[in-house]
């Protein structure tokens, strides 16, 4: 898993990059607090060679959590920034700073 972080000049705007290795997957996407845990929200494409890669803007100067979900699986990114434990799922979150 990868995260890659392209900061705009013209605004305060960072274009975040989610790239998921997920051969035998079937559907990925990415969820977090930017879109209330929207399972639908962020669909990643399915790449030829069998990784996930989508791109979401997001206001910089802040810290986003999420998850991936893959066919239905919540899954941590490897590669997050940090970990922040959620009460409610009872498990922890990656973390992105901008």
């Amino acid at each position: 898993m990868a995260i890659k972080k392209q900061f705009l000049k013209s605004k305060p705007v960072c274009k975040v990059t989610f790239t998921v290795p997920a051969e035998d997957a079937k559907k990925v996407t990415v969820a977090g607090n930017w879109n209330n845990w929207n399972t639908k929200a962020e669909p990643l494409k399915k790449l030829k060679n069998g990784t996930f890669k989508g791109t979401v803007d997001l206001e910089a100067g802040k810290a986003y959590e999420f998850k991936y979900v893959v066919d239905g699986k919540w899954q941590n990114d490897t590669q997050a920034d940090a970990y922040a434990w959620n009460d409610y799922a009872a498990t922890d979150n990656s973390v992105i700073n901008l």
